[in-house]
Protein backbone atom coordinates (compact mmCIF):
# COMPACT_ATOMS: atom_id res chain seq x y z
CA UNK A 1 0.00 0.00 0.00
CA UNK A 2 2.88 2.39 0.94
CA UNK A 3 4.11 1.91 -2.34
CA UNK A 4 0.62 2.55 -4.21
CA UNK A 5 -0.06 6.28 -1.85
CA UNK A 6 4.22 7.25 -2.97
CA UNK A 7 2.85 7.11 -6.61
CA UNK A 8 -0.21 9.50 -5.95
CA UNK A 9 0.20 13.25 -5.76
CA UNK A 10 -1.29 14.44 -2.77
CA UNK A 11 -1.71 18.14 -2.10
CA UNK A 12 -0.18 19.41 0.88
CA UNK A 13 -3.84 20.25 2.51
CA UNK A 14 -4.63 16.64 2.00
CA UNK A 15 -1.34 15.75 3.08
CA UNK A 16 -1.35 17.44 6.14
CA UNK A 17 -4.79 16.01 7.18
CA UNK A 18 -4.27 12.56 6.39
CA UNK A 19 -0.86 12.74 8.59
CA UNK A 20 -3.20 14.67 11.51
CA UNK A 21 -6.05 12.44 11.46
CA UNK A 22 -8.23 14.90 10.59
CA UNK A 23 -11.47 15.01 8.84
CA UNK A 24 -11.50 14.34 5.02
CA UNK A 25 -13.86 14.44 2.40
CA UNK A 26 -12.93 12.44 -1.00
CA UNK A 27 -14.58 13.98 -3.87
CA UNK A 28 -14.79 12.21 -7.70
CA UNK A 29 -14.82 14.05 -10.85
CA UNK A 30 -16.63 12.42 -13.22
CA UNK A 31 -19.47 14.87 -12.19
CA UNK A 32 -16.99 17.53 -13.32
CA UNK A 33 -15.74 15.62 -16.62
CA UNK A 34 -18.71 13.99 -17.86
CA UNK A 35 -22.12 14.82 -15.34
CA UNK A 36 -22.39 18.60 -15.68
CA UNK A 37 -22.13 20.84 -18.22
CA UNK A 38 -19.52 24.07 -18.70
CA UNK A 39 -19.32 26.14 -16.37
CA UNK A 40 -21.74 24.86 -14.11
CA UNK A 41 -19.37 21.88 -13.63
CA UNK A 42 -16.43 24.28 -12.10
CA UNK A 43 -18.56 26.02 -10.07
CA UNK A 44 -20.33 22.85 -8.79
CA UNK A 45 -16.51 21.59 -8.11
CA UNK A 46 -15.74 24.62 -6.63
CA UNK A 47 -19.01 24.95 -4.20
CA UNK A 48 -18.73 21.28 -3.14
CA UNK A 49 -14.98 22.13 -1.65
CA UNK A 50 -15.63 24.99 -0.03
CA UNK A 51 -19.16 23.31 1.47
CA UNK A 52 -16.17 20.75 2.96
CA UNK A 53 -13.64 23.52 4.15
CA UNK A 54 -17.12 25.66 5.69
CA UNK A 55 -17.50 22.56 7.82
CA UNK A 56 -14.37 22.21 9.24
CA UNK A 57 -12.86 19.01 6.61
CA UNK A 58 -10.63 18.90 4.13
CA UNK A 59 -11.90 18.28 1.09
CA UNK A 60 -9.56 16.20 -1.72
CA UNK A 61 -11.00 15.66 -5.17
CA UNK A 62 -9.30 13.14 -6.89
CA UNK A 63 -8.51 12.97 -10.43
CA UNK A 64 -6.08 11.73 -13.11
CA UNK A 65 -3.59 14.44 -14.51
CA UNK A 66 -0.91 13.46 -17.15
CA UNK A 67 -1.72 9.40 -16.30
CA UNK A 68 -0.91 10.36 -11.97
CA UNK A 69 -3.68 9.83 -9.67
CA UNK A 70 -4.17 13.29 -8.18
CA UNK A 71 -5.36 13.88 -4.19
CA UNK A 72 -6.61 16.95 -3.80
CA UNK A 73 -6.46 19.07 -6.72
CA UNK A 74 -5.18 22.83 -7.12
CA UNK A 75 -7.45 25.53 -7.96
CA UNK A 76 -5.60 25.84 -11.94
CA UNK A 77 -5.74 22.01 -12.30
CA UNK A 78 -9.49 22.06 -10.91
CA UNK A 79 -10.43 24.63 -13.60
CA UNK A 80 -8.53 22.90 -16.92
CA UNK A 81 -10.33 19.65 -15.97
CA UNK A 82 -13.51 21.52 -15.74
CA UNK A 83 -12.58 22.86 -19.69
CA UNK A 84 -10.83 19.94 -21.07
CA UNK A 85 -12.97 17.93 -23.91
CA UNK A 86 -10.63 14.83 -24.56
CA UNK A 87 -10.79 13.92 -20.40
CA UNK A 88 -11.78 9.72 -19.84
CA UNK A 89 -13.75 8.25 -17.46
CA UNK A 90 -12.04 6.67 -15.09
CA UNK A 91 -12.89 3.08 -13.87
CA UNK A 92 -11.37 0.80 -11.88
CA UNK A 93 -9.95 -0.81 -15.12
CA UNK A 94 -8.62 2.31 -16.44
CA UNK A 95 -5.53 3.21 -14.29
CA UNK A 96 -3.30 1.24 -15.91
CA UNK A 97 -4.43 2.70 -19.52
CA UNK A 98 -4.36 5.95 -18.18
CA UNK A 99 -0.90 5.88 -16.78
CA UNK A 100 0.76 4.29 -19.77
CA UNK A 101 -0.85 6.72 -22.04
CA UNK A 102 -0.59 9.54 -19.70
CA UNK A 103 -4.30 10.48 -19.83
CA UNK A 104 -6.33 13.41 -18.04
CA UNK A 105 -9.01 12.55 -16.62
CA UNK A 106 -12.44 12.60 -14.16
CA UNK A 107 -12.67 9.17 -11.83
CA UNK A 108 -15.79 7.64 -11.59
CA UNK A 109 -17.08 5.92 -8.14
CA UNK A 110 -15.45 3.15 -8.26
CA UNK A 111 -12.08 4.46 -9.30
CA UNK A 112 -12.61 7.39 -6.39
CA UNK A 113 -13.13 4.38 -3.96
CA UNK A 114 -9.95 2.50 -4.83
CA UNK A 115 -7.94 5.59 -4.62
CA UNK A 116 -9.41 6.95 -0.92
CA UNK A 117 -8.88 3.17 0.33
CA UNK A 118 -5.57 3.46 -0.24
CA UNK A 119 -4.97 6.62 0.91
CA UNK A 120 -6.74 6.05 3.97
CA UNK A 121 -9.62 8.91 3.48
CA UNK A 122 -12.62 6.79 5.19
CA UNK A 123 -15.69 9.70 3.92
CA UNK A 124 -17.02 10.33 0.40
CA UNK A 125 -19.34 12.19 -1.27
CA UNK A 126 -21.24 11.59 -4.12
CA UNK A 127 -24.20 12.53 -6.08
CA UNK A 128 -25.42 8.68 -7.34
CA UNK A 129 -23.63 5.99 -7.37
CA UNK A 130 -23.65 3.35 -10.51
CA UNK A 131 -25.99 0.40 -10.44
CA UNK A 132 -27.22 -2.32 -12.51
CA UNK A 133 -29.03 -1.21 -15.42
CA UNK A 134 -32.04 -1.63 -16.79
CA UNK A 135 -33.10 -4.82 -19.33
CA UNK A 136 -29.34 -6.47 -18.38
CA UNK A 137 -28.64 -8.26 -14.91
CA UNK A 138 -24.81 -8.60 -16.39
CA UNK A 139 -24.65 -5.12 -16.49
CA UNK A 140 -23.64 -4.00 -13.25
CA UNK A 141 -21.32 -1.04 -12.40
CA UNK A 142 -18.21 -1.22 -10.99
CA UNK A 143 -19.28 0.88 -8.54
CA UNK A 144 -21.14 -2.08 -6.76
CA UNK A 145 -17.73 -4.32 -6.59
CA UNK A 146 -15.89 -1.47 -5.24
CA UNK A 147 -18.61 -0.52 -2.44
CA UNK A 148 -18.05 -4.35 -1.21
CA UNK A 149 -14.22 -3.68 -0.66
CA UNK A 150 -13.66 -0.37 0.57
CA UNK A 151 -13.55 0.83 3.98
CA UNK A 152 -15.38 4.05 3.35
CA UNK A 153 -18.87 6.22 4.50
CA UNK A 154 -20.07 7.07 0.80
CA UNK A 155 -22.52 9.66 1.02
CA UNK A 156 -24.84 9.69 -2.03
CA UNK A 157 -28.39 9.98 -2.92
CA UNK A 158 -28.71 6.34 -3.89
CA UNK A 159 -28.46 4.92 -7.07
CA UNK A 160 -29.05 7.11 -10.47
CA UNK A 161 -32.60 7.06 -11.23
CA UNK A 162 -32.18 5.80 -14.75
CA UNK A 163 -31.17 2.26 -13.24
CA UNK A 164 -32.87 -0.97 -12.09
CA UNK A 165 -32.99 0.44 -8.53
CA UNK A 166 -34.50 -3.14 -6.57
CA UNK A 167 -31.80 -5.28 -8.25
CA UNK A 168 -28.87 -2.66 -7.11
CA UNK A 169 -29.82 -2.66 -3.45
CA UNK A 170 -29.52 -6.73 -4.13
CA UNK A 171 -26.12 -6.96 -5.52
CA UNK A 172 -24.90 -4.29 -2.82
CA UNK A 173 -26.59 -6.66 -0.43
CA UNK A 174 -24.75 -9.74 -1.73
CA UNK A 175 -21.52 -7.59 -1.57
CA UNK A 176 -22.01 -7.08 2.15
CA UNK A 177 -22.65 -3.11 1.78
CA UNK A 178 -24.80 -1.92 4.74
CA UNK A 179 -27.27 1.14 3.01
CA UNK A 180 -28.39 3.51 5.64
CA UNK A 181 -31.07 5.85 5.09
CA UNK A 182 -30.22 9.60 6.81
CA UNK A 183 -33.66 10.51 8.20
CA UNK A 184 -35.04 8.71 5.82
CA UNK A 185 -36.51 5.08 6.08
CA UNK A 186 -36.68 3.98 2.06
CA UNK A 187 -34.12 4.39 -0.70
CA UNK A 188 -34.16 7.39 -2.07
CA UNK A 189 -34.77 7.86 -6.60
CA UNK A 190 -32.30 9.96 -7.36
CA UNK A 191 -34.14 13.21 -8.33
CA UNK A 192 -36.94 11.97 -5.95
CA UNK A 193 -36.95 11.60 -2.84
CA UNK A 194 -38.91 7.77 -2.68
CA UNK A 195 -38.29 4.50 -4.31
CA UNK A 196 -40.83 2.75 -2.44
CA UNK A 197 -38.07 0.36 -1.83
CA UNK A 198 -37.79 0.12 2.06
CA UNK A 199 -34.60 0.58 4.28
CA UNK A 200 -33.56 -1.86 6.97
CA UNK A 201 -31.32 0.81 8.85
CA UNK A 202 -32.06 4.13 9.17
CA UNK A 203 -30.14 7.38 11.06
CA UNK A 204 -30.61 10.88 12.20
CA UNK A 205 -27.19 11.87 13.04
CA UNK A 206 -23.61 12.28 11.94
CA UNK A 207 -22.25 10.46 15.16
CA UNK A 208 -25.34 7.67 14.78
CA UNK A 209 -23.54 6.98 10.91
CA UNK A 210 -20.23 7.20 12.69
CA UNK A 211 -21.11 4.50 15.24
CA UNK A 212 -22.50 2.28 12.67
CA UNK A 213 -19.34 2.70 10.62
CA UNK A 214 -17.10 1.64 13.53
CA UNK A 215 -19.05 -1.13 14.74
CA UNK A 216 -19.34 -2.83 10.80
CA UNK A 217 -15.40 -2.23 10.50
CA UNK A 218 -14.28 -3.52 14.16
CA UNK A 219 -16.27 -7.02 13.23
CA UNK A 220 -13.53 -7.07 10.74
CA UNK A 221 -15.76 -6.37 7.60
CA UNK A 222 -14.43 -3.95 4.75
CA UNK A 223 -17.55 -2.87 3.24
CA UNK A 224 -18.40 0.39 2.82
CA UNK A 225 -21.20 1.97 4.74
CA UNK A 226 -23.51 3.94 1.99
CA UNK A 227 -25.62 6.74 3.42
CA UNK A 228 -28.13 7.31 1.02
CA UNK A 229 -29.91 10.89 1.44
CA UNK A 230 -32.80 12.45 -0.36
CA UNK A 231 -32.45 15.21 -2.70
CA UNK A 232 -33.56 18.50 -0.66
CA UNK A 233 -37.77 18.63 -0.74
CA UNK A 234 -38.07 22.18 -2.66
CA UNK A 235 -35.49 20.28 -5.28
CA UNK A 236 -37.04 16.70 -5.20
CA UNK A 237 -39.42 16.33 -8.61
CA UNK A 238 -42.87 13.33 -8.56
CA UNK A 239 -41.10 9.82 -9.13
CA UNK A 240 -43.91 9.39 -11.97
CA UNK A 241 -42.97 12.43 -14.17
CA UNK A 242 -39.14 11.53 -13.94
CA UNK A 243 -39.74 7.78 -14.91
CA UNK A 244 -41.94 9.42 -17.65
CA UNK A 245 -38.73 11.69 -18.66
CA UNK A 246 -36.28 8.13 -18.44
CA UNK A 247 -38.54 6.24 -21.07
CA UNK A 248 -38.51 9.22 -23.29
CA UNK A 249 -34.45 9.30 -23.08
CA UNK A 250 -33.92 5.59 -23.02
CA UNK A 251 -35.93 5.36 -26.39
CA UNK A 252 -33.49 8.07 -28.01
CA UNK A 253 -30.46 6.50 -26.64
CA UNK A 254 -31.49 3.52 -28.74
CA UNK A 255 -32.46 5.40 -32.13
CA UNK A 256 -28.82 6.87 -31.45
CA UNK A 257 -27.07 3.92 -30.32
CA UNK A 258 -25.34 4.83 -27.13
CA UNK A 259 -24.54 1.98 -24.94
CA UNK A 260 -21.18 1.35 -22.23
CA UNK A 261 -19.67 3.55 -20.42
CA UNK A 262 -21.22 6.77 -22.73
CA UNK A 263 -24.74 5.16 -21.96
CA UNK A 264 -25.12 7.44 -18.50
CA UNK A 265 -23.83 10.46 -19.60
CA UNK A 266 -25.85 10.68 -22.72
CA UNK A 267 -29.47 9.83 -20.60
CA UNK A 268 -28.45 12.58 -17.76
CA UNK A 269 -27.98 14.90 -20.85
CA UNK A 270 -30.96 13.72 -22.36
CA UNK A 271 -33.16 14.11 -19.50
CA UNK A 272 -31.98 17.66 -18.44
CA UNK A 273 -32.89 18.57 -21.81
CA UNK A 274 -36.44 16.84 -21.76
CA UNK A 275 -37.12 18.60 -18.06
CA UNK A 276 -36.15 21.44 -19.03
CA UNK A 277 -33.40 21.81 -17.20
CA UNK A 278 -35.42 20.27 -13.57
CA UNK A 279 -33.09 17.46 -13.50
CA UNK A 280 -29.82 19.62 -13.61
CA UNK A 281 -31.42 21.66 -10.82
CA UNK A 282 -31.63 19.05 -8.52
CA UNK A 283 -28.59 17.03 -9.56
CA UNK A 284 -26.82 20.28 -8.50
CA UNK A 285 -28.79 20.82 -5.08
CA UNK A 286 -28.55 17.21 -3.98
CA UNK A 287 -24.68 16.73 -4.47
CA UNK A 288 -24.09 19.94 -1.97
CA UNK A 289 -26.39 18.35 0.08
CA UNK A 290 -24.49 15.73 0.32
CA UNK A 291 -21.02 17.32 0.67
CA UNK A 292 -22.65 19.34 3.36
CA UNK A 293 -23.72 15.33 5.11
CA UNK A 294 -20.27 14.46 4.20
CA UNK A 295 -18.48 16.94 6.65
CA UNK A 296 -20.45 16.27 9.59
CA UNK A 297 -20.10 12.43 9.33
CA UNK A 298 -16.18 13.09 8.43
CA UNK A 299 -16.22 15.36 11.99
CA UNK A 300 -18.03 12.72 13.87
CA UNK A 301 -15.39 9.82 12.81
CA UNK A 302 -12.83 12.48 14.32
CA UNK A 303 -14.55 13.51 17.07
CA UNK A 304 -11.22 16.20 18.23
CA UNK A 305 -12.93 18.48 15.32
CA UNK A 306 -16.66 19.95 15.43
CA UNK A 307 -18.72 20.65 12.49
CA UNK A 308 -19.86 24.01 12.04
CA UNK A 309 -22.50 23.80 9.72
Amino acid sequence: MESQISSFHITPAVSAALRNRRPVVALESTVITHGLPVPVNLELARSMEEIVTGGNATPATIAVLGGQVHIGLESGELEDLSKSSGTHKISARDFGPAAAHRWDGGTTVAATLIVARHAGIRVFATGGIGGVHRGSNFDVSADLIELGRSPVVVVCTGAKSILDLPSTLEVLETQGVPVIGYGVNEFPAFYSTSSGLRLECRVDTPEEVAEVARAHWQTGLRSAILVVCPPPPADAIPPQIVEAWIIRAEKDAQISGIHGNALTPYLLTCLGEISGGATLKTNLALLRNNATIAAKIACALFPEVKPTI
